[in-house]
């Protein structure tokens, strides 16, 4: 059992300057205001919790897409260092026997807590907006190739994003809602009409909103629309200054409050391995100061952020702090299913990053274990 004592502790509706934790093994056990009473080890800085990524492809020169299990410990590894204790790794459009195969190895990973769970990004995406997915290995929803997938998966695979305006894709959702998993709406034409039909009918998540479906429209809200009009949505923001203006990110938080953003790096494996030539499910990737673009098209192809980076810029756009700690770790994990971790609270599993004065990170924590 340890007692921290915390320059700037932050919980879920406020910054305890200064406050305290008690940890027994990986959970934290009890959090109190000031000082604590008994000798305790002093954590200098800002305390968070422990950041959860829904949605990375890869990192550190490594990548989750190819389903390798060397290359997705290397992965998982870059991005803990930054903050980030809990992470699904999204899989990119590919052939189903790829998809199938890359699922199956990953299953391991998910067993001995190495990653949360799967996102299959793809293939039920809509050719106008596929973005970086290769248009060509685009496939209807298909709930027999789902069923195949969610078997390799053996439980891992816990969000799907669905175009729901292709044909099957409003069934898709309606199945992945019944099964207790996440049905996200992402790289979709949808209209608003339909786009709010999907989050009636069990869609919970807007996949990285703005990007990858229509702009928002006066008169044709669509996607974006449809998610921030749903009481119930989860937005994912990219928060790169790449993907989104800051006065977007700050606009969202404002208009939805911090409870239905989540923060999320959408990155690939050329996360902290500099500028270069990538692969990104098939296709070359060209990235030059940190943007990552698919090199026949320009689209951009994920992007080379940090969770770390995503809170610091949340930030310097006027979101406070407890906010975009939030949407960095609470609200993701509940869009997720995951109720033992993203806070600073009694019974939560004690995933801890510390961040100096300048959010940098110092130390991170998982499981009550500093890494």
């Amino acid at each position: 059992m340890t007692i921290y004592a915390a320059e700037r502790l932050v919980t879920p509706h406020e910054v305890l300057a200064p406050g305290w934790f008690r940890v027994d093994g990986d959970r934290i056990t009890e959090v109190g205001a000031g000082s604590p009473a008994e000798t305790a080890e002093r954590l200098d800085g800002w305390v968070l919790p422990g950041f959860v990524d829904m949605h990375v492809h890869g990192g550190g020169g490594a990548s989750f897409t190819t389903g390798d299990p060397e290359q997705a410990r290397r992965a998982a590894a870059f991005h803990r260092r930054h903050g980030t204790t809990t992470m699904l790794a999204s899989l990119v459009t590919a052939p189903p026997e790829q998809l199938l195969a890359a699922v199956r190895e990953l299953v391991p990973l998910v067993a001995d807590g190495t990653l949360a769970g799967v996102h299959l990004e793809g293939p039920f995406l809509a050719e106008a907006r596929c973005g970086a997915h290769d248009p060509e290995l685009l496939l209807e929803p298909d709930g027999e190739l789902l069923d195949d997938l969610l078997r390799a998966g053996c439980g891992t695979v816990r969000m799907v994003t669905v175009a729901p305006e292709r044909p099957g894709g409003m069934d898709l959702i309606k199945k992945l809602a019944a099964a207790d998993l996440v049905a996200a709406v992402g790289h979709s034409d949808a209209t608003f009409d339909v786009a709010a039909e999907a989050f009636r009918a069990g869609a919970t998540v807007a996949t990285h909103l703005f990007n990858g479906m229509p702009p928002l429209h006066h008169r044709k809200p669509g996607v974006v629309g449809a998610a921030l009009h749903h009481p119930a949505a989860v937005v994912e923001l990219i928060n790169d200054g790449v993907h989104l203006h800051p006065a977007v990110v700050a606009g969202v938080f404002a208009q939805v409050g911090s409870e239905r953003v989540a923060l999320v790096t959408d990155a690939m494996s050329a996360a902290g391995a500099g500028d270069g030539e990538y692969e990104l499910g098939g296709q070359r990737v060209r990235v030059a100061n940190g943007v990552a673009r698919i090199a026949a098209t320009g689209s951009i192809a994920g992007s080379t952020l940090t969770m770390d980076a995503a809170v610091r810029a949340a930030v310097a756009a006027g979101v406070s702090v407890v906010d975009a700690s939030r949407a960095a770790s609470g609200t993701p994990a509940r869009a997720i299913g995951l109720v033992d971790r993203g806070e600073i609270a009694a019974g939560q599993r004690a995933d801890l990053v510390v961040l100096d004065d300048d959010l940098q990170v110092r130390r991170v924590a998982r499981g009550g274990r500093w890494q």
